[in-house]
Protein backbone atom coordinates (compact mmCIF):
# COMPACT_ATOMS: atom_id res chain seq x y z
CA UNK A 1 0.00 0.00 0.00
CA UNK A 2 2.68 2.35 -0.94
CA UNK A 3 0.83 5.40 -2.39
CA UNK A 4 -1.65 5.18 0.25
CA UNK A 5 -0.33 8.98 1.53
CA UNK A 6 0.25 10.36 -2.06
CA UNK A 7 -2.42 12.00 -2.54
CA UNK A 8 -2.90 13.60 0.97
CA UNK A 9 0.87 14.66 0.92
CA UNK A 10 0.91 15.77 -2.84
CA UNK A 11 -2.30 18.26 -1.31
CA UNK A 12 -0.02 19.47 2.16
CA UNK A 13 2.78 20.30 -0.52
CA UNK A 14 0.60 22.48 -2.17
CA UNK A 15 -1.03 24.19 0.13
CA UNK A 16 1.80 25.20 1.96
CA UNK A 17 3.26 26.66 -0.74
CA UNK A 18 0.50 28.50 -1.59
CA UNK A 19 -0.01 30.05 2.03
CA UNK A 20 3.55 30.63 2.51
CA UNK A 21 4.46 34.34 2.94
CA UNK A 22 7.84 34.65 1.14
CA UNK A 23 7.05 32.15 -1.87
CA UNK A 24 3.72 34.20 -2.25
CA UNK A 25 6.24 37.27 -2.18
CA UNK A 26 8.18 36.11 -4.94
CA UNK A 27 6.16 34.44 -7.30
CA UNK A 28 1.78 35.71 -6.48
CA UNK A 29 -0.43 32.99 -6.86
CA UNK A 30 1.51 31.10 -9.23
CA UNK A 31 2.06 27.61 -7.82
CA UNK A 32 0.59 24.89 -9.78
CA UNK A 33 0.10 21.12 -9.78
CA UNK A 34 1.25 20.87 -12.94
CA UNK A 35 2.99 23.87 -15.85
CA UNK A 36 0.67 25.68 -16.76
CA UNK A 37 0.52 25.28 -20.59
CA UNK A 38 -0.24 28.82 -23.06
CA UNK A 39 -1.06 31.32 -20.78
CA UNK A 40 2.89 33.20 -21.52
CA UNK A 41 2.54 36.37 -20.61
CA UNK A 42 0.04 36.12 -17.64
CA UNK A 43 2.24 34.30 -15.27
CA UNK A 44 4.97 36.12 -13.41
CA UNK A 45 8.51 35.35 -14.65
CA UNK A 46 9.03 33.33 -11.99
CA UNK A 47 6.44 29.97 -10.68
CA UNK A 48 6.66 27.03 -8.94
CA UNK A 49 5.00 23.77 -10.26
CA UNK A 50 4.74 20.02 -8.53
CA UNK A 51 6.19 17.46 -10.54
CA UNK A 52 7.46 13.75 -10.51
CA UNK A 53 7.00 11.24 -7.33
CA UNK A 54 8.75 8.12 -6.65
CA UNK A 55 7.28 6.14 -3.83
CA UNK A 56 8.52 3.13 -2.10
CA UNK A 57 7.10 0.94 1.24
CA UNK A 58 8.45 1.55 4.74
CA UNK A 59 6.04 -1.21 6.23
CA UNK A 60 6.82 -3.36 9.24
CA UNK A 61 4.59 -5.97 10.43
CA UNK A 62 3.24 -3.61 12.99
CA UNK A 63 3.04 -0.41 10.57
CA UNK A 64 2.40 0.78 7.59
CA UNK A 65 4.46 3.38 5.83
CA UNK A 66 6.37 4.92 2.77
CA UNK A 67 8.67 7.31 1.35
CA UNK A 68 8.23 9.71 -1.22
CA UNK A 69 10.96 11.29 -3.25
CA UNK A 70 9.61 14.08 -5.10
CA UNK A 71 10.01 17.33 -7.17
CA UNK A 72 8.90 20.98 -6.75
CA UNK A 73 10.19 22.74 -9.89
CA UNK A 74 11.17 26.21 -10.02
CA UNK A 75 10.74 28.02 -13.92
CA UNK A 76 11.73 31.40 -14.77
CA UNK A 77 11.74 33.47 -17.93
CA UNK A 78 14.74 35.41 -17.15
CA UNK A 79 18.18 35.22 -18.61
CA UNK A 80 19.71 34.66 -15.35
CA UNK A 81 19.91 32.14 -12.55
CA UNK A 82 19.58 34.86 -9.44
CA UNK A 83 15.35 35.37 -9.68
CA UNK A 84 15.00 31.31 -9.70
CA UNK A 85 17.31 30.51 -7.25
CA UNK A 86 15.77 32.72 -4.68
CA UNK A 87 12.44 31.03 -5.48
CA UNK A 88 14.12 27.84 -5.14
CA UNK A 89 15.33 29.06 -1.45
CA UNK A 90 12.19 30.37 -0.33
CA UNK A 91 10.61 26.86 -1.28
CA UNK A 92 13.17 24.80 0.21
CA UNK A 93 12.74 26.95 3.31
CA UNK A 94 9.48 26.87 3.37
CA UNK A 95 9.02 22.62 3.09
CA UNK A 96 11.67 21.53 5.04
CA UNK A 97 10.35 23.83 8.13
CA UNK A 98 7.16 23.35 7.67
CA UNK A 99 4.78 21.00 9.82
CA UNK A 100 2.69 19.06 7.44
CA UNK A 101 -0.47 17.65 8.35
CA UNK A 102 -1.75 14.90 6.28
CA UNK A 103 -4.83 13.71 6.05
CA UNK A 104 -4.01 9.82 6.58
CA UNK A 105 -0.47 8.85 8.59
CA UNK A 106 1.86 11.39 9.98
CA UNK A 107 4.80 13.22 8.69
CA UNK A 108 7.68 11.57 10.08
CA UNK A 109 10.43 13.85 8.11
CA UNK A 110 10.61 15.76 5.40
CA UNK A 111 14.28 16.12 3.97
CA UNK A 112 16.08 18.41 0.91
CA UNK A 113 17.97 15.70 -1.18
CA UNK A 114 19.39 17.76 -4.17
CA UNK A 115 18.73 20.80 -6.43
CA UNK A 116 19.58 20.88 -9.75
CA UNK A 117 19.36 23.88 -12.47
CA UNK A 118 19.34 23.73 -15.83
CA UNK A 119 18.64 26.34 -18.64
CA UNK A 120 16.23 25.91 -21.11
CA UNK A 121 14.54 27.14 -24.36
CA UNK A 122 12.29 30.45 -24.34
CA UNK A 123 9.79 30.87 -22.76
CA UNK A 124 11.18 29.38 -19.75
CA UNK A 125 14.89 30.27 -19.68
CA UNK A 126 15.86 28.65 -16.45
CA UNK A 127 14.71 25.97 -14.26
CA UNK A 128 15.25 24.58 -11.04
CA UNK A 129 13.95 21.15 -9.53
CA UNK A 130 14.39 20.33 -6.14
CA UNK A 131 13.87 16.79 -4.74
CA UNK A 132 12.64 16.43 -1.25
CA UNK A 133 11.98 12.86 0.74
CA UNK A 134 8.84 12.48 2.73
CA UNK A 135 8.69 9.48 5.30
CA UNK A 136 5.26 9.16 6.22
CA UNK A 137 4.11 6.58 8.91
CA UNK A 138 0.26 5.04 9.34
CA UNK A 139 0.57 5.75 12.97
Amino acid sequence: MTVYFSSGLQAAIYQTLKQDATVSGLVGEAVFDAPPEGVSGELPREFVSLGAETVRPLSTKTSRGSVHDFVVSVHSERNGFEAVKDVAGAVCECLTAAELQLPRGTLVDLRFLRARASRGMAPEKRRIDLRFRATIDED
